[in-house]
């Protein structure tokens, strides 16, 4: 029987006790669980890389404006900004979270990794890493499945949801998945793999989702590209064996914890946090009228 995705700690001992990698454990699952065979989740597999890959793409080079206006090409000039604040790999990696970020708030295709709102994250950590390190595409591939087990982990032990445990667990783990997969990758081990996953959830806990007018636009475009930045961070003090301390079952148990302890308002509502803010609830009340006024008039034939 395929391993469940209860624990980090049993996907771990799972592995070794069934001389399994960990990628197989989850083609395992996914073929037993979800009765699907083996070509068909790496066709799967492949369809969402060439739908990241043609997100980040259509972020840097199409018109990204949302029809709030808060979201106006953020992507693209961060991308062709001449000075480069550590290196161009680093100004690549920002401008590509945000770029596949904002065709998700213009109402482009995407990759849901594991939400709409933390849509960025893995398409910009997967095609820098690509890049930087010529990553075939295989690899890649077993990467996204090696993340979708993180996430159903994550998403048992604590929440994905915004509007449940607040944007540390949507783009805490959206990071914690691109820390794992950035460490396999560069061929890290298990050990390495799940310390990344836990550093950087250590760095997301409290996170609140607060979205502007109640759009996934303002703060979350950013906040992917944050948190593409703190994946890169995670997974290159994990490759170096520095401890969480803190094992990442309890990280992510913490996290949970925080979550159902928040307020209300403060997970995905709209009712705190910048969501709150002065400037915050004109652009709430500015959009609602718009929308108002281009609503079709039904008594007009």
């Amino acid at each position: 029987m395929a391993f469940l995705f209860e624990s980090f700690e049993g996907w771990k001992n799972y592995c070794t006790e069934n001389k399994k990698s960990v990628v197989q454990a989850v083609l395992d699952y996914e073929q037993e669980q979800k009765g699907r065979t083996e070509a068909q989740i790496w066709e799967g597999l492949g369809k969402a890389w060439v739908v990241m890959k043609d997100a980040v793409k259509a972020g840097l080079e199409e018109d990204m404006t949302s029809r709030s206006g808060m979201i106006n090409n953020g992507a693209k000039k961060v991308y062709r900004y001449p000075l480069p604040v550590l290196s161009k790999e680093f100004q690549n990696l920002i401008s590509r979270a945000l770029a596949a970020k904002e065709v998700n708030s213009c109402m482009g295709r995407i990759v849901a990794a594991p939400t709409a709102g933390a849509s960025g994250i893995m398409p910009g950590v997967l095609v820098t890493i690509q890049e930087i390190h010529n990553v075939d595409d295989k690899k890649i591939l077993e990467a996204m499945l090696l993340a979708a087990g993180i996430a159903l982990i994550m998403e048992q032990k604590a929440s994905s949801a915004g509007a449940v445990g607040g944007c540390q667990a949507e783009t805490g783990t959206a990071s914690a998945m691109g820390a794992g997969a950035i460490v396999y990758c560069l061929g890290g081990d298990i050990d390495q793999i799940l310390n990344g996953v836990a550093i950087t959830v250590q760095c997301m806990l409290g996170l609140v989702c607060d979205p502007v007018a109640g759009l996934v636009e303002i703060p979350c475009v950013v906040r992917n590209a944050s948190a593409a930045a703190i994946a890169n961070s995670s997974a290159q003090i994990a490759l170096a064996n520095v401890s969480s301390v803190i094992p990442v079952d309890e990280v992510i148990e913490a996290m949970g914890e925080i979550g159902s302890s928040m307020e209300t308002r403060y997970k995905e509502t709209a009712l705190g946090g910048l969501a709150a803010t002065k400037t915050g609830q004109a652009i709430a009340k500015r959009v609602l009228i718009r929308d108002i006024e281009i609503m079709p008039d039904e008594n007009v034939s």
